[in-house]
């Protein structure tokens, strides 16, 4: 059975180096640790955890907590935690909660046990949700919304959904249909805020009519459709709070034989990797998915480590999509379109 001398004999570092890299791999270069690790694999040597977590009195794991382990985006998310937990020694267990507090309350005992040393919470909490993580556990919401408390990572979902409710607009569309997430989602609060908002500086009331609750869902978006479908003076576009239900409705609209985008565009919120597949492929707000992830395990592993945060809040920057899922409105006259001229007789 191979030893740590072994490793750093093949690494050509010294023992203490080995040794700091599996205990406190922040304090090793990024040279050294990669040199460690491929030495590490070549020797087949397997450190003893067990007997490092007992002399730490850690267990060198962290708990992500995954509102819906089946949504793309928070998959990219996991994956960016995934590897910064690995590169600092330190494990994922992950805890579908299904956005129920009481699922969540499962995964915290973990926490209050010993069995993990933290939280990374996906799921926002605002000021008017239940956050049942008490305060003395080491936390970071990695998706955190306008209003989250404690130390998070998030976007401007507001600002987002008024850029894109804006380009709408600015395409000539008036009658702006919306697919929200539930009501109560601080996410979708957030972003019909930036929908409202968008409406409100270019004079176009809000019409309540316009708006079908989705739950962030591609089945939700193909049933939401069906409402704009049906209506007399049905909207010309479609402002979706994700991509999974602006998929879904466009599977919609078109089995109904109205065009995208020609008859109503469509637009999504998180650019997943299917939406640049999609037909059309969808105009959409991308998110920094990996940036979040891992600057959210930066941030709770110097909460774990003691140390203190240069910054308690990080609003990371999208970037706007334009795809082929937006058009003009249909008879729409822009400001750079050329009028059209009807031949003198």
């Amino acid at each position: 059975m191979s030893s740590i001398r072994d490793v750093a004999r093949e690494a050509g570092v010294s023992v203490a180096t080995v040794s700091r890299a599996l205990s406190m791999p922040e304090k090793v270069s990024e040279e050294a640790m990669n040199k460690v690790h491929r030495a590490i694999e070549k020797v087949g040597y397997r450190p003893n955890m067990l007997a490092r977590n007992f002399r730490s009195a850690r267990s060198y794991a962290i708990v992500v907590l995954v509102p819906d382990i089946a949504n793309p985006f928070y998959s990219l998310v996991i994956r960016a935690i995934e590897d910064r937990a690995q590169q600092k020694g330190y494990a994922v267990l992950l805890g579908d909660t299904r956005g129920t507090p009481e699922r969540e309350l499962e995964y915290i005992r973990r926490v209050e046990t010993r069995l993990a040393d933290g939280l990374l919470q996906l799921r926002p909490h605002s000021e008017k949700t239940h956050n049942v993580i008490p305060p003395d556990i080491a936390t970071v919401n990695a998706c955190g919304c306008e209003y989250t408390t404690g130390p998070s990572v998030r976007i401007d979902n507001r600002g987002a959904a008024k850029t894109i409710v804006d380009y709408l607009i600015s395409l000539g569309h008036r009658r702006i249909g919306a697919i929200s997430g539930l009501k109560d989602n601080p996410h979708a609060i957030d972003r019909m805020k930036g929908y409202k908002e968008s409406l409100a500086e270019h004079g176009i009331p809000f019409d309540p009519d316009l708006v079908a609750e989705g739950d962030f869902t591609m089945w939700s978006g193909l049933n939401s459709a069906f409402q704009f479908c049906h209506m007399k003076n049905r909207p010309t576009a479609i402002f979706s709070t994700n991509d999974e239900m602006a998929i879904g409705a466009i599977q919609t609209l078109k089995s109904q034989g109205i065009r995208v985008p020609e008859d109503m565009s469509v637009t999504g919120f998180d650019d997943i990797a299917y939406a640049k597949y999609t037909d059309p492929s969808l105009t959409t707000m991308s998110q920094p998915a990996e940036e979040m992830g891992k600057m959210a395990m930066d941030m709770l592993l110097k909460i774990i480590e003691g140390e203190p945060l240069t910054q308690t809040e990080c609003v990371l920057p999208t970037e706007f999509i334009i795809r082929k899922s937006t058009a003009p409105a249909p008879g729409a006259e822009l400001p750079n379109t050329p009028k059209k001229v009807t031949p003198a007789p």
